[in-house]
Parts: structure tokens; sequence; C-alpha cells
């Protein structure tokens, strides 16, 4: 199992409805990230500065990277566009963090 830290901006005062949006996150999504190995995925917001932080462990880089071209994840890209910073392509603007320490 591979652990990811990543960082995305969430547009000011777009707090309350990402949290909505990702309460309500659709049944084809969840089987998709399944699908490609994601497992034990947390979003976190620091409101100081609007960034968001994800943690996700998954089986593989390359499995995971194919989840970016499912049509229900282009779709969940378009739907978030409008409350986050995101590529040309509707993607989140992420970078992956550097792991430090890990304690089991």
């Amino acid at each position: 199992m591979i652990c990811k830290g990543f960082k995305m901006k969430l547009y000011e005062g777009m707090e309350e409805e990402y949290t909505r949006r990702h309460n309500m996150l659709w049944q084809e999504m969840r089987e998709s990230i399944h699908k490609h190995g994601g497992r034990n995925y947390s979003i976190y917001l620091d409101r100081d500065t609007m960034t968001l932080f994800g943690y996700i462990e998954i089986e593989s880089e390359e499995e995971w990277a194919k989840q970016a071209d499912e049509p229900i994840n282009r779709k969940w890209w378009d739907f978030m566009a409008d409350i986050m910073e995101t590529n040309p392509d509707k993607s989140p603007v992420s970078a992956d963090l550097v792991s430090v320490f890990h304690l089991d």
C-alpha cells in the first residue's frame, strides 16, 4: 500500500459547498476510486489558506493514474470546477506532498 498526500486549493467562501458536495459523493465515483485501488481517503481544509490536504492509500501509482481518465471522474471534475482551482482540463490543480514522518 502506498500512502499519498497532496494539496489543492479551494476558492474563498466555498468551504460549505465543498463539504456539501463531498457529503453527497456519487456512488459511481466511490466505485471508481475503489476500482483503481484507492482506500482510506480523507481531505482536510486549512481555513487560513484555503488549502485542501488530501490523504489516500493506493495499491499502485500506475493503477491510480488510470482513474483520472474514467468518465465519472471527468464528470466529477466538471462538477467541482466552479469552487476550486483547476487546470484547463478541469482537473484540480494538485501538488503531491513529500512524506517526512509516519508512525503506525
